[in-house]
């Protein structure tokens, strides 16, 4: 079983009264420009630059910070949108360029928008830690003014005590 899955058959169809060296040639010939013509893979989503182009659909690209590429990639698989990061590596703090297809225009529109939306929230969301830090910090401060209580009242108990046994 093993080795059958190594080799590879390949069984060609021909009709012929008589079988001459030509006409297997040619039958071998139509063979190979089939698998040639085999259909082309089109990529969807995330991509290289180059498969892209070959979808002959022009790019037009947006300039992306570093710590927004994984933001902008959930978005874009989102809206189903074909696109290509490109480093640019000649500039000291390097810049990502995203590419898409012209035709997904009014699509980027939408997810460019709700993606500066999403980032606006983030940068106004306060962390979890700091609001449980500050109220940790506020439950200790009430629990030492509790603690300051107690003892103000200890003490008048026992001045007014201290008072009637005089």
């Amino acid at each position: 079983m093993h080795e059958e899955v190594n080799q590879r058959v390949v069984s060609l169809g021909i009709r012929t009264g008589k079988l001459t060296a030509n006409v297997l040639a040619k039958a071998m010939q139509m063979y190979l420009n089939a698998r040639k013509m085999k259909p082309q893979k089109f990529y969807k989503g995330k991509q290289s630059l180059e498969h892209l182009m070959e979808q002959n659909s022009g790019a037009t690209n947006i300039e992306v910070d570093d710590h927004n590429i994984k933001g902008f990639d959930r978005i874009a698989r989102k809206y189903h949108i074909d696109y290509a990061i490109k480093k640019d590596k000649t500039q000291d703090p390097p810049k990502y360029f995203v590419f898409f297809k012209c035709r997904d225009k009014d699509v980027i529109e939408m997810a460019f928008r709700e993606f500066v939306d999403l980032n606006n929230k983030k940068k106004e969301h306060t962390p979890f830690r700091q609001t449980l830090k500050k109220y940790k910090d506020l439950a200790v401060s009430k629990a030492q003014n509790r603690e300051k209580e107690n003892v103000k009242n200890r003490e008048k108990i026992i001045n007014r005590d201290r008072g009637m046994s005089l």
